[in-house]
């Protein structure tokens, strides 16, 4: 459905009306991001795989960039149009009203990209694009100059299928950038995968769990972070902050709020331990930068040695599985692979056949297992009680769940947690309100939902 370019475009004033919003996520944490958002009382929907739609204001952006743990950026759709050559791409773009969202002196790169469509060069649609706004910008502005030298406002031009859609970003860096992790392992998990990981299990704040192939910690401190009720944005900037229309006082107040709501320091620490002491300080220093530092006891130990006491806790691990995050091509698990000196094949069957023998001793927990390792499960003995496709950048993994047992009423968690799924009632048991993954299409979607 075609929809009016100019539908989209909110006059430059605070109390306008709702911006049109599109959320980037990885494939497979659409619903999750939708719950996200919900939780924010923004109700969203899934217009397609890897993308959720929403309108909202001003407040309503800084709210879900500061809160959002599992979306990538938020983007105000300018507008979407058939665009099968050129002239339709520069005078539809030259017609909308960009003076209503850009100061005249604003920065506007412009970036782009081509799927299926007439259109194949990139760079000549950039130029086009660009070269439109500036026409319309010195038209709005009556303006003969535009220095470019203001606030920063990233334009995107998608084109699939012969249809453009123009985007500005309001996030600036990824929202994965939360600013703590300077200190990364060679394999690092984005930190809005590993923050979907343990929104996807029965884990909440007060019950045990652990880590045991923590790398640079990712996994442990988003836990104690979303235990904590930290808002995963409080401690970096965002691009739409230099926007005339967002106040000082608007991103005061938002952050403000969200500072507010943090809670005390979790009772039960999170266990994180790796094999590799090295690794684990940066770890350390991570959590430390994070404010969690007091949530997670961090000790190295191989995996064969995990244990505990305690029961009816969550084991959430990304263990090796041969692959380096950024070629797809090469091993996952340190420097050494890049000299030949990384483990075998052999060694990771080896790996995972240990692993039942280490739940044996935890035998009320459940276990959550993100992998590409296709063979997890027959090393397991059996099939997980659900799996998830989830892309660890762009790797396609599986996340496997194997629910242990309900815990008796005395062992469940204090209701004043942070609300999370309800337990199941047996191993078995799909987890009630667990969102499903939308399976993967295209890499960008066409049309937005109707307001």
């Amino acid at each position: 459905m075609e929809s009016n370019p100019s539908d989209s475009i909110a006059p430059s004033n605070p109390a306008s009306q709702p911006f049109d919003l599109i959320v980037p996520c990885a494939f497979g944490l659409e619903a999750i991001v939708k719950r996200e958002l919900k939780g924010l009382g923004i109700e969203a929907s899934i217009s397609d795989s890897g993308r959720v739609s929403f309108r909202g204001s001003h407040e309503s952006i800084c709210r879900a960039n500061l809160w959002l743990r599992t979306a990538d950026r938020i983007l105000i759709r300018v507008a979407e149009f058939p665009a099968g050559d050129f002239d339709a791409l520069f005078d539809t773009t030259r017609d909308l009203p960009w003076g209503s969202l850009l100061p005249a002196d604003a920065a506007f790169p412009v970036t782009g990209r081509s799927i299926k469509s007439t259109l194949t060069s990139v760079p000549a649609c950039q130029r086009s694009v660009k070269k439109a706004i500036v026409e319309a910008m010195m038209r709005d502005h009556r303006t003969s100059e535009l220095p470019e030298t203001g606030p920063l406002y990233k334009v995107d031009v998608a084109i699939v299928k012969d249809v453009a859609t123009l985007t500005i970003d309001t996030t600036g860096r990824s929202l994965h950038r939360r600013g703590y992790r300077t200190h990364i392992s060679a394999a690092p998990l984005k930190e809005t995968l590993a923050s979907a990981m343990v929104m996807l299990t029965y884990w909440r704040a007060g019950r045990p769990m652990i880590d045991p192939f923590c790398g640079s910690g990712t996994i442990p401190i988003e836990a104690a972070r979303i235990g904590r009720n930290i808002a995963p944005g409080l401690e970096r900037e965002f691009a739409c902050q230099a926007w005339p229309d967002f106040s000082a006082e608007l991103w005061s107040d938002a952050r403000s709020t969200a500072a507010n709501q943090s809670l005390p320091p979790l009772e039960e620490k999170i266990l994180a331990s790796d094999i590799d002491g090295r690794v684990l300080t940066a770890a350390r220093d991570n959590a430390i930068r994070a404010g969690v530092q007091d949530d997670i006891h961090f000790q190295a130990m191989p995996v064969h040695e995990i244990s505990s006491k305690k029961n009816f806790g969550c084991v959430i691990a990304n263990p090796p599985y041969g692959q380096r995050i950024g070629s797809g091509q090469s091993s996952r698990f340190d420097a050494e692979d890049q000299n030949g000196d990384g483990p075998e094949d052999w060694e990771l069957d080896e790996l995972y056949e240990s692993l039942p023998a280490i739940f044996e001793r935890l035998p009320t927990w459940s276990r959550y297992i993100l992998t590409a390792y296709s063979n997890l499960e027959h090393a397991m003995g059996r099939a997980a009680d659900r799996r998830r496709k989830l892309y660890n950048g762009r790797i396609e993994c599986t996340y496997y769940q194997y629910h242990g047992p309900k815990p008796p009423p005395a062992a469940r968690v204090n209701k004043s947690s942070p609300p999370k799924e309800t337990e199941a009632s047996e191993q078995t048991k799909p987890e009630p309100s667990a969102p499903q993954p939308s399976k993967p299409k295209s890499p960008w979607p066409q049309t937005p939902p109707k307001s």
